[in-house]
């Protein structure tokens, strides 16, 4: 299925950025390698256990949605609404195998790729359309030879920016392609709901709503300064993309952002010792994984999700960049005790570093602290070693 508008035309001086985004990906993938689940509602993620398993949907088939159900969904509501559906647990490597053969194909059509997830991707094709005949019949040749080289459909978005090109993609799913030029740009945008913008979630949806503003045309056409003292820089952000107005370029450099890891209990739990054994877990894996990937960070973030599904997050920065365990374990403490937890049941925990420090960035070497430091770095990289040797549980911290 191709959708675009009536009209479509091309000018020397316009970008033009193409949002590539598989077609429920995880389910797409299982229903292909397994006949027996084509047609059927199929959802990937944990273990429904008869409706009384743990965890959340990671993807479903657009037979399931039609159930209500969704990614993060609990996978026991999504049992309770579908208990005929195929259940299957997430098979990463397989996925990540795919991913990477769609990849290659979209590096033929220009090496300006920005991954934005292991289904989805930007394309800057400004300097590149000319070789396959039109902006418009690259976007065709990328959707063919995914079809044809893995079995799977792709959706595609074309516009002179990011935003619009994502918002296109989205529309146009499952199997569809939207192109928007810079003429039609506004005449496209501006019937919308206002919630397609990026950025404008359930609480600010509802906040606009009670302005009078429900279309991204109708933010258009608010007073910039107005929305600003509202909601700040994010008013005036949110105007100008309302205006069609999103200079981001592809960034063709596959940034590591944040580094994370989470976990969710078997039984929600009130044992603070199994609470903080589990988070001295979680910083030992985000700790690993930051020096395997050369990095520091300075923001440490705790997750946690009460029995009733509310999720909150609590974020510190330190002074210092770091991927010690015992100074993000710490910091996750405190960030923990910040929560009143008497007689609240935690379904999951989650650890995250952000705020990454560039992995070429040299420290101060006149700091007084800085043998120190380095003796520490060389005992966790010898830890590491043993880990990499005997595995995972060679070495076990205990939480203080």
């Amino acid at each position: 299925m191709t959708i675009k508008p009536a009209k479509y035309t091309m000018n020397a001086k316009e970008r033009y950025i193409a949002h590539v985004d598989m077609d429920a990906f995880f389910a797409s993938v299982e229903q292909r390698d397994n006949p027996a689940c084509r047609d059927k509602p199929v959802i990937v993620g944990a273990d429904p256990k008869g409706g009384k398993g743990r965890g959340v949907v990671a993807a479903c088939s657009y037979e399931a949605r039609r159930f209500g159900i969704h990614s993060a969904l609990p996978i026991s509501t999504a049992y309770k609404r579908c208990p005929g559906a195929v259940f299957l647990p997430v098979d990463m490597a397989k996925y990540a195998r795919i991913s990477h053969k769609i990849f290659g194909i979209l590096e033929r059509f220009t090496p300006e790729i920005e991954p934005v997830s292991i289904d989805e991707a930007f394309m800057d094709i400004t300097g590149s359309w000319r070789l396959f005949g039109s902006p418009l019949e690259t976007c065709r040749r990328i959707k063919t030879a995914i079809k044809k080289e893995t079995g799977l459909t792709a959706s595609v978005g074309l516009a002179p920016n990011k935003m619009t090109a994502k918002i296109a993609s989205d529309l146009g799913k499952p199997d569809g392609m939207i192109a928007v030029d810079q003429k039609g740009l506004l005449g496209f945008l501006h019937p919308l709901p206002v919630e397609k913008l990026w950025g404008i979630g359930e609480r600010t949806r509802a906040a606009l709503k009670e302005m009078g503003i429900h279309t991204i045309g109708d933010l258009a056409r608010q007073n910039v300064r107005e929305l600003e003292g509202i909601f700040g820089k994010n008013g005036e952000h949110a105007w100008k993309l309302a205006g069609g107005i999103d200079p981001r370029r592809v960034e063709t450099t596959d940034i590591v952002k944040s580094i994370s890891n989470e976990h969710t209990f078997e039984r929600d739990t009130l044992e603070k010792n199994e609470i903080m054994d589990t988070l001295m877990f979680l910083s030992e894996k985000v700790s690993r994984r930051l020096r395997k990937s050369g990095l520091k960070g300075r923001t440490v973030t705790l997750k946690i999700r009460f029995a009733d599904f509310r999720t909150h997050t609590r974020s510190a920065t330190i002074k210092t960049s770091t991927n010690f365990v015992d100074i993000i374990y710490g910091t996750s403490v405190r960030n923990l005790e910040s929560f009143d937890l008497r007689n609240k049941a935690i379904r999951l925990v989650g650890v995250r570093v952000s705020n990454l420090l560039d992995p070429s960035h040299q420290g101060d070497l006149f700091d007084r602290g800085s043998d120190r430091m380095i003796k520490k770095e060389r005992l966790h990289k010898a830890l590491d070693r043993i880990l990499d040797r005997f595995g995972e549980d060679a070495i076990r911290h205990r939480s203080i």
